[in-house]
């Protein structure tokens, strides 16, 4: 014959009713924390260290952004261009929003250009994001022909530019 195996007190009313109140708190906590959102960063790669520091920002328990990216050095011709475009292509279609990292670097790299203007093809928000007192020089030819915001580094800005619609 089986048992209950707890061996214990049972679950009666009272304590039931005392779980029931646990878990509606828990929850209620939940709906309380603001949703994280996916974010796509496409940056140059050699703005890494910088980004990192971004991303070290949204590591927060109580950040609402996480970071995905493909940190790469391989050229935009290369014979891996295609594989690699379609992994970059799965991770934006992944994310909620694009943060293009803007630099004067940023510029010239096609794989910036490439991510930001199939971020948009996809549907995707996209702003474009410096750190310092003032926007770099030169732009990605697509933040420039597409007119995105322009965001200085600050994470309320950040979150309030991607909000809007």
């Amino acid at each position: 014959m089986g048992g209950s195996g707890g061996g214990g007190r049972g679950l009666d009313k009272e304590h039931l009713k005392h779980l029931e109140q646990l878990a509606k708190e828990k929850l209620k906590g939940k709906k309380d924390m603001p949703e994280k959102r996916n974010v796509f960063i496409s940056f140059d790669s050699d703005d890494l260290a910088e980004v990192n520091l971004l991303r070290g920002q949204a590591k927060k328990d109580t950040s609402e952004l996480e970071f995905n990216d493909w940190s790469l050095k391989e050229p935009f011709n290369s014979k891996k261009a295609e594989y690699i475009k379609r992994g970059i292509r799965e991770r934006i279609r992944q994310s909620s929003a694009t943060i293009c990292y803007v630099t004067d670097k940023t510029a010239k790299s096609q794989w910036v250009n490439w991510e930001v203007k199939e971020s948009i093809r996809l549907g995707k928000k996209v702003i474009a994001v410096y750190k310092g007192d003032a926007p770099p020089k030169s732009m990605p030819k697509a933040v420039k022909d597409n007119g995105m915001p322009l965001i200085k580094w600050n994470h309320k800005e950040i979150l309030k530019a991607l909000a809007e619609k």
